[in-house]
């Protein structure tokens, strides 16, 4: 309709349009954040985890009244703890698309670089290699994660250390248990790293932000002429920034700065346990026990 000798339509629409865009873009920022949130509790507790299991494994690999650990037995549990916090790492390249652990030629074309990793296989990872037992293989590329196969390696010693007598019975199961939840958090961050929120949902909801962009200077042409322009832009900008505030935190694992610090967060648990190696290697206070059988 003409008012004043501008094309324009009642400002009375832009309320109801303003409720519907309100609820596409709180359920869409409300999803995603939710996401990160979520992501963050399944990695603190794979961390919280693998503390609580190299505390264990550190502390009561010994029977009771028995003989010394051989060496064998101390690098048996060395090597486990290891393979702990490899598994900190085998699931932030996991979440990355960043695989596997067996070697690729050093003089790789990039480009066959990133057709591997896209068709997931195995990549080398010199950050965490070290943590692995000598000629470990990663199968990522016949579809098993690391994780899962370095958790085999785990319950294995929980197996040796309940046959040895380190743990009893209910200790074994409890360990297991905490193995167990280690994998479930680990299967949760893949969910939400597989699954977007729907497609139709998305592309329905620029629909309306692009609709109801266009909308608006019909609705306020008449009453603040040219600034109408303006102050569509400034509305455009918030609102597309609202819903790209939620693309962003859809996927929470990458490396961008709005991203979880999952880096942090592995060399927090590196140091953490490179220290509590060190002093069980030389027999601290810290584990008076197995100092007094050393």
């Amino acid at each position: 309709m003409l008012k004043d000798g501008h094309l324009g339509i009642p400002s009375t629409v832009i309320p109801s349009l303003s409720i519907v865009v309100g609820l596409l873009l709180v359920f869409r920022n409300s999803t995603s954040y939710e996401r990160f949130w979520q992501g963050t509790q399944h990695l603190t507790a794979i961390e919280t985890c693998i503390r609580n299991l190299s505390r264990t494994f550190f502390t009561c690999s010994y029977k009771a009244n028995g003989p010394p650990l051989t060496e064998a037995e101390r690098a048996d549990t060395e090597r486990t703890v290891r393979i702990l916090l490899a598994m900190m790492y085998a699931t932030k390249h996991h979440l990355r698309a960043e695989w596997g652990s067996t070697n690729l030629p050093l003089l790789m074309p990039n480009s066959e670089v990133v057709r591997r990793r896209r068709e997931s296989h195995s990549m080398a990872k010199p950050e965490y290699s070290e943590l692995l037992p000598a000629g470990t293989r990663g199968f990522e590329d016949q579809g098993l994660g690391l994780l899962l196969q370095l958790s085999i390696q785990v319950e294995a010693y929980i197996k040796r250390g309940h046959d040895r007598g380190w743990f009893h019975a209910p200790q074994a199961s409890q360990l297991t248990v905490q193995l167990n939840a280690l994998v479930s958090a680990y299967g949760s961050l893949e969910t939400i790293h597989l699954t977007p929120l729907p497609v139709a949902y998305l592309i329905h909801m620029r629909q309306v932000l692009a609709l109801f962009c266009c909308v608006v200077p019909f609705a306020l042409v008449g009453e603040m002429g040219w600034w109408s322009i303006m102050l569509t832009s400034f509305i455009a900008f918030t609102l597309y920034g609202i819903e790209a505030i939620g693309a962003q935190v859809e996927d929470p694992f990458g490396q961008d700065r709005a991203d979880i610090k999952v880096d942090a967060i592995c060399e927090d648990l590196r140091v953490e346990t490179s220290v509590l190696l060190q002093e069980w290697q030389r027999g601290s206070d810290m584990f008076p026990r197995e100092l007094s059988r050393s």
